[in-house]
């Protein structure tokens, strides 16, 4: 796991960015995997500044909430459209709103698997170190399913839903198939991620911190802005490998 260390959360949103970028580059019809959430705004906001095509790019959310009424602004369909161009690519998520959810969870691995894998999966961290919304307690192997909510995870997304009960299930990508992404990078920026950043990276492979499961990919890049940071072990090694990675890229 490559943990970088930057200035603060506009640094990592536009190292991650370089990174979306860059692969455009070299792939116009990259598909990506999207986050929601407040660390990722920044990050959108960076990809908004930039003359960038998604013309090709076809892009799969990591989940969403069950049983929204259509158009909510607390669903994530609302979310990609106020702060992605879902007009200029192909943008899909689960479907919350679904019959049948188990079905529209298996169609969603499909659909997945059609557009020939993830090519870079972007993600966040919970203050309880789910990503996607795999809570503490999930499986590694987990495919996309039927998750009910912890309460931090209630607590952390009430904000969003002043006026109803706020969702207490969603639809959410399983860590068996966030970690079949060809690349992975993870954004993680404020004191109240810092144990579970810490946990991730640091501890061990559990599923009481769902994130650690990444220590299984075979090269995840960490985004982390000073206070994610700060109870981190091994801070002196990561600045020093980074440095020194720096070096080696502009030799």
């Amino acid at each position: 796991m490559e943990i970088v260390l930057c200035r603060d959360v506009l640094d990592a949103a536009s190292r991650c960015a370089d990174i979306v970028e860059e692969l455009l580059q070299e792939k116009p019809d990259a598909v990506l995997g999207l986050p929601t959430g407040t660390t990722p705004l920044p990050f959108y906001e960076e990809l908004r500044s930039r003359s960038l095509s998604f013309a090709r790019v076809r892009s799969f959310n990591l989940d969403e909430y069950i049983g929204l009424p259509e158009g909510h602004p607390g669903s994530y369909t609302a979310y990609m459209a106020r702060n992605f161009d879902v007009n200029a690519c192909s943008v899909c998520l689960p479907d919350g709103r679904a019959e049948d959810l188990e079905k529209a969870a298996s169609a969603y691995e499909a659909l997945i698997q059609e557009a020939g894998g993830i090519d870079l999966q972007i993600l966040g961290i919970g203050r309880n170190g789910h990503i996607g919304f795999n809570e503490p307690g999930s499986s590694l192997k987990s495919r996309t399913r039927v998750k009910t909510l912890s309460e931090p995870t209630l607590k952390a997304n009430a904000s969003d839903f002043e006026g109803i009960e706020p969702p207490t299930m969603a639809l959410t990508m399983g860590i068996g198939t966030i970690l079949e992404a060809r690349r992975i990078v993870l954004l993680a920026a404020g004191a109240s991620k810092a144990i579970a950043v810490r946990d991730m990276a640091e501890g061990p492979l559990s599923a009481n911190c769902p994130a650690s499961a990444l220590q299984m990919h075979e090269k995840p890049v960490v985004f982390v802005d000073p206070e994610a940071a700060s109870q981190l072990a091994n801070t002196e090694y990561y600045q020093r490998s980074q440095a020194l990675q720096e070096k080696l890229k502009n030799a």
